[in-house]
């Protein structure tokens, strides 16, 4: 009689097949074609330009512009290269419950999740490279609480993406490995984009997707993604999500502790006085199932 198969990094079928969980246990991630319909990615490519273009309040949002294009006449959606912490507005969060994402989240982590972060990410044209890619890193180096297996990110092409406007690239496998001390790359200028050293000569793979295509990795799966070297732009959104019951750690004495300094501080200019795991809280937002460790706080930024 031939045994079940014994998973670690999936925690359900209910959606995914044997096959499915392996590929993801073996690699540390896994694409769906067409996952996420064209009508809401539309939509949500229409409110990142009127909050670029200013015709809606940014409010809480975290707007990034690109420090190469900061200098030049450039506005709108050819300056801003990322908006974050979007899980409290009203369009963008529908992205984090989208039932074709969340089905798929629920069969990797489980049934309680809270989303944790989140991010559209523009590339605009004519930026400077180092300020366009994103260094090869794991996002395990950002967060406060474990397991780590117990969270995935969920990434969708809203236009296709490939090497010529910057894709995203991985090291299959990489998820088994043990989470590597991060620094600023050489002539990486970006705020809080760490990356690791020594693994240039590591095979990697281009994750070429085309608009509605989603990947969901582990958080220890070493990735990043190149510049945009095209006329056009490219687009994704991403959240980040955890089983509500996921422990916070103290990261003092850890690898950590300088993102987590560097996080305290930058929050601090935006006049709030916030503890690196407290902020994790603050700004989460329970999409399925039963409040957990994320959820003992009233109020979220």
């Amino acid at each position: 009689m031939l045994s079940s198969p014994t998973f670690r990094y999936t925690k359900n079928n209910k959606y995914l097949t044997n096959e499915q969980r392996q590929f993801y246990e073996e690699n540390g991630y896994i694409m769906f074609r067409n996952l996420v319909s064209h009508e809401s990615l539309d939509e949500y490519r229409q409110h990142f330009i009127d909050i670029c273009n200013g015709k809606i309040d940014s409010g809480n949002l975290v707007v990034m512009k690109d420090l190469s294009l900061m200098k030049t006449d450039v506005k709108g959606e050819f300056l801003i290269n990322k908006i974050q912490d979007f899980l409290y507005d009203d369009v963008l969060f529908k992205y984090a419950c989208d039932r074709a994402v969340v089905k798929i989240v629920s069969d990797i982590i489980g049934d309680n999740i809270t989303a944790v972060h989140s991010m559209l990410i523009n590339k605009p044209p004519d930026a400077n490279r180092d300020t366009s890619r994103h260094p090869l890193h794991q996002d395990l180096h950002y967060f406060p609480f474990r397991p780590a297996d117990r969270i995935c990110a969920s990434w969708t092409a809203m236009e296709r993406i490939d090497e010529r406007n910057g894709c995203l690239f991985a090291v299959p496998g990489s998820h088994r490995d043990v989470l590597y001390p991060h620094v600023y790359p050489e002539n990486v200028k970006n705020k809080a984009y760490h990356g690791v050293y020594g693994f240039e000569n590591v095979p990697k793979v281009n994750l070429v997707m085309e608009k509605g295509d989603t990947v969901f990795f582990h958080p220890i799966l070493l990735h990043g993604s190149g510049p945009n070297l095209t006329k056009g732009f490219r687009k994704a959104i991403s959240v980040h999500f955890a089983d509500s019951n996921c422990e916070f750690i103290d990261v003092k004495g850890t690898s950590q502790k300088y993102i987590a300094d560097e996080i305290e501080a930058l929050v601090k200019k935006r006049g709030l006085n916030v503890k690196y795991a407290d902020l994790w809280k603050y700004k989460s937002r329970l999409v399925n199932g039963i409040p957990g460790a994320f959820q003992n706080y009233a109020s979220n930024l």
